[in-house]
């Protein structure tokens, strides 16, 4: 058995946690449609002094499933791991597959490789207060951003990758995700692809951007391939990342219409400005636990 490799360059050290909100948290939970579901929701909430202060839900009638999410607090303490196992009867009656998630912004390991402005989004934003989720530091595969990254306060990893030590790289990577207390990995245009198994490891905890168009090109220049054709929008889809490349669970699609005055540079700064909204809507509702999976497809709550 090869064991799992160390560190190969020192670590900057982790940042603090940030303060957990002791007096709210959110239900998301899924179910087979029926009477009763939200009523036992809220009396349950109710009985223990919980106001609840959002909820939304989606009976989806094609899969006869209801998806559910509902915010609350009190002036008191909020303890979802107890609220979880005291919850359990009432889910067991419904059939419900039910977490209660603690609101604490989620700590986020952006990786990125040359391409700055979805890392300059995403700092902007986490600066403003404004991306509901904690950066906690930048990993790439080249140094081209390490200023960046520094100039905002966050440590900088640089993790080469070639075909010969990718696994030693991957593995590096979790060590860093582990270090930093990532509970989110966010691919701000990180040209490499992931291999399967860590994939599978960072399943529905990491989030990938990319170009999209209708028709889709892929490969090498794709706004030159997009001017060629002619085409009428320019898209981005920010998703799950699964073990199928780009294709997983899509969280959130950004389009805006183009023409033939546009040149190939032109469709590249649009491409830009669809990839960072994408992005940081998608971050920011799966911060927010506005997303809930379903299969290939997710349920989002705006």
């Amino acid at each position: 058995m090869t064991a799992t490799p160390t560190l190969t360059r020192p670590v900057p050290a982790a940042a603090a946690p940030s303060p957990v909100s002791a007096h709210s948290a959110v239900l998301t939970l899924a179910c087979p449609q029926r009477a009763g579901i939200v009523h036992a929701v809220s009396r349950f909430l109710v009985e223990r002094g919980f106001d609840i202060t959002e909820h939304q839900q989606f009976d989806d009638r094609v899969e006869g499933t209801l998806y559910l999410r509902t915010a609350f607090g009190s002036e008191g303490t909020v303890d979802a791991e107890a609220l979880a196992a005291e919850f359990a009867e009432t889910a067991a009656h419904f059939g419900m597959d039910y977490t209660f998630h603690r609101a604490a912004p989620p700590r986020v390991l952006v990786m990125v490789s040359k391409l700055d402005h979805c890392l300059h989004d995403l700092i902007y934003r986490w600066k403003a207060g404004n991306l509901a989720a904690e950066l906690v530091a930048v990993a790439s595969n080249h140094p081209d951003l390490r200023p960046m990254a520094e100039a905002a306060g966050l440590p900088f990893v640089h993790i080469p990758v070639t075909a010969g030590t990718k696994p030693q790289a991957e593995a590096e990577l979790l060590e860093v995700v582990d270090v930093y207390g990532a509970d989110l990995v966010v691919l701000a245009r990180y040209m490499q692809v992931l291999s399967d198994g860590l994939c599978r490891k960072l399943a529905g905890r990491a989030i990938n951007i990319h170009h999209s168009f209708l028709p889709g090109f892929k490969g090498a220049k794709p706004y030159h391939q997009a001017h060629a054709r002619g085409v009428k929008h320019i898209g981005a889809t920010a998703h799950y990342v699964t073990a199928d490349l780009d294709e997983g669970p899509i969280i959130e699609q950004e389009v805006i219409r183009v023409d033939h005055r546009l040149a190939p540079q032109d469709l590249a700064t649009v491409g830009r400005d669809a990839e960072t909204l994408a992005l940081a809507r998608a971050v920011r509702w799966h911060a927010e636990k506005r997303v809930l999976l379903s299969g290939h497809r997710t349920i989002v709550f705006p």
